[in-house]
């Protein structure tokens, strides 16, 4: 499993904490060093079923300097998907990325339904 977050990011600490009492392997990557490509993203997003809208970090600056509040809903998945690649501070965190799963923001009750939850003793 990948671990995408930014490590300054309380939620994304918060999701990792999660992860190493799981006693779950992953491999981490900071989003802002290392922004996810156009196919990472088009792959990712083909397997959560999720809406677009779930993959932008709605309450980042780059989302509110960009207005794409505003600009969103008339946007083409694919047009999205470009923009997410060009600017990891766009797109939402953390991310846990399986074989067949993408988990996207941390809600623990998600992750812990998809993950082997075992906590270290």
């Amino acid at each position: 499993m990948v671990f995408i977050c930014y490590p300054k990011c309380t939620t994304c600490q918060k999701a990792k904490a999660y992860l190493n009492s799981s006693g779950v392997q992953y491999e981490q990557r900071d989003i802002k060093g290392n922004n996810p490509s156009y196919d990472e993203l088009k792959a990712w997003f083909d397997i959560s079923g999720l809406p677009i809208k779930k993959f932008f970090n709605t309450s980042g600056m780059a989302y509110k300097a960009l207005n794409l509040k505003d600009k969103l809903p008339v946007m083409s998945v694919d047009d999205c998907l470009r923009l997410l690649s060009t600017d990891g501070m766009l797109v939402k965190r953390p991310m846990l990325i399986g074989e067949d799963f993408v988990l996207v923001g941390f809600k623990q009750d998600d992750w812990k339904a998809v993950l082997p939850f075992r906590e270290k003793v």
